[in-house]
């Protein structure tokens, strides 16, 4: 009998780098702003953080990308406990809290942590070192909401300890992400001319002395800042203070606008009367747990008029996006009614909100501190998809990743009744098991052994319980058929544990 060779193998990737959202020190060119001012008082009320963060390798789910590190500079807002953005928290091994002058550390862990709304609360991860490393530090308060036109401070820290305070005008406020793809919330978008400082990953943000938000993100160019609301993050800090963080509820619809005539007059929609066209209802979702159906106009929540584009009068603020009737102003368990049109005829529900776990969510929007669940299988490797995976693709991924992977995403209504989580073929490494599939990938598994796959554990279910010398894999596209040769798997299997892979599944 031959000899079992395993040909050098290796996978390739297009890894897509999350884009640095650091506040970058201005080049010579741009001009002093005399209005900044240097305050020490701000030194006893904020700390730095130091992240080293490590991600899982998306396109080879058994190791883990090089450590990277971040650092950042954060406002103490309670007793041991500082204020700063989930961004930074991310699949981090080491936290670490730093004192503005730079002399003392101590390390720090996440108390509560919301990845959608890109908050997160620290405290110190040693009580009795948290205690020394705090003392006669002062908590900032928490500001009263923010008008337009108002001046808001952006706080930062020289490399040589000296504090400054930047002024910047709030300038637009509304909904947006700036973390995860479809999450949006309550921003502040400030203008502000910043200073060169030592570099840092976000930076508290004042009005009046007191807390007003945290900076995710400036834009050197135009000058801009993305600030997290003062109405964010008071929520978050509310729900986060009794020890049990559950975040922020949602309904679980995507919605399109109505500003065209023939489609409102399809609608049975009158001239006066705004709305969202409930486009699809994610199952087990709040709206869905209530009754909400594919095909209702959303007229209005809770009393508030929603318009043709999706918005409504806030007493403060304006206009706004009706999310954050629910995502900015609702708390989870909390009920709000909705005025719906369905087939013409008007008609109130009311929506116990709930907030989705990801854990039950067809393709999850990461895995943030959590492994991804993959099979090596003779060489054949096995994922299921995720966002992080698509945003692997490039930072065009919603244009480049494959059609089939990103119809799955955008329409998880067509699949989730038959299945929990997608499996596909996400690369093939040469082996003898499988010659003549190498080209094979992005390919969604649709039975293995006769057995349809609903998620990973049944993929490996269906390989261990096949009694006959060949395995054969269906997949979606065309109706292909794989077929790999026991023998040859186990074979290859046992090479790849040799040759330093520490194990050949997962699933969680």
């Amino acid at each position: 009998m031959r000899p079992l060779i395993l040909l050098p193998f290796f996978l390739t990737f297009a890894a897509c780098k999350p884009a640095e959202n650091s506040v970058p020190k201005p080049t010579a060119t741009e001009p002093a702003t005399p209005e900044v001012t240097a305050r020490a008082d701000v030194k006893s009320s904020v700390v730095r953080i130091n992240s080293t963060q490590q991600t899982w390798n998306p396109w080879q789910p058994w190791e883990k990308n090089p450590p990277s590190k971040r650092r950042a500079l954060a406002a103490i807002i309670g007793p041991q406990r500082v204020l700063t953005t989930s961004e930074l928290t991310a699949d981090s091994t080491y936290l670490e809290f730093e004192s503005a002058d730079g002399t003392r550390f101590t390390p720090a862990k996440v108390i509560a942590v919301d990845y959608e709304a890109n908050l997160a609360l620290l405290g110190p991860a040693n009580e009795s070192e948290g205690n020394a490393f705090f003392e006669n530090t002062v908590p900032f308060e928490i500001s009263a909401p923010s008008g337009l036109g108002g001046t808001l401070e952006i706080v930062q820290i020289e490399a040589n300890g000296v504090a400054l305070l930047t002024p910047g005008t709030l300038q637009s406020i509304d909904l947006s992400a700036s973390f995860l793809p479809g999450h949006s919330f309550l921003t502040y978008m400030v203008k502000a001319s910043m200073q060169s400082a030592a570099s840092s990953y976000s930076l508290p943000v004042l009005r009046e002395g007191k807390l007003a938000g945290v900076l995710m993100s400036y834009d050197s160019k135009d000058q801009l800042c993305d600030v997290a609301s003062t109405d964010i993050v008071s929520r978050f800090l509310n729900e986060a203070a009794d020890g049990d963080y559950q975040g922020f509820p949602s309904l679980g619809v995507i919605i399109t606008r109505t500003e065209d005539s023939s489609f409102r007059q399809w609608l049975k929609l009158k001239d006066d009367q705004g709305g969202l066209y409930i486009k699809s209802v994610r199952k087990r979702a709040a709206a869905d747990l209530a009754g909400v159906m594919p095909g209702d106009v959303l007229l209005s929540v809770d009393g508030q008029p929603i318009d043709r584009r999706g918005y409504y009068q806030h007493p403060v603020y304006g206009s706004l996006s009706w999310g954050h009737l629910i995502r900015g102003e609702k708390s989870i368990g909390e009920t709000v009614t909705l005025a719906l049109l369905r087939g013409g005829a008007s008609m109130e529900i009311k929506v116990k909100l709930t907030r989705e776990d990801e854990s039950t969510l067809l393709v999850p929007n990461h895995l943030f501190d959590k492994a991804p669940n993959y099979l090596l299988k003779g060489g054949l490797v096995f994922q299921e998809l995720s966002l992080p995976i698509l945003q692997s693709f490039g930072k065009d991924w919603s244009t480049v990743a494959p059609l089939n992977l990103l119809d799955v995403y955008e329409n998880p209504e067509k699949h989730q009744d038959s299945i929990n989580r997608l499996v596909f073929l996400s690369g093939v490494i040469p082996t003898p098991a499988t010659v003549g599939y190498e080209r094979l990938r992005n390919l969604i598994v649709h039975k293995v052994n006769g057995k349809p796959v609903k998620d990973m554990k049944s993929l490996i279910e269906a390989f261990n319980g096949n009694m006959n010398e060949l395995h054969s894999i269906e997949f979606d596209e065309e109706n292909l058929n794989v077929y790999l040769d026991d023998a040859s798997t186990t074979a290859v299997d046992t090479q790849l544990l040799q040759r330093g892979i520490t194990r050949l599944y997962r699933a969680d």
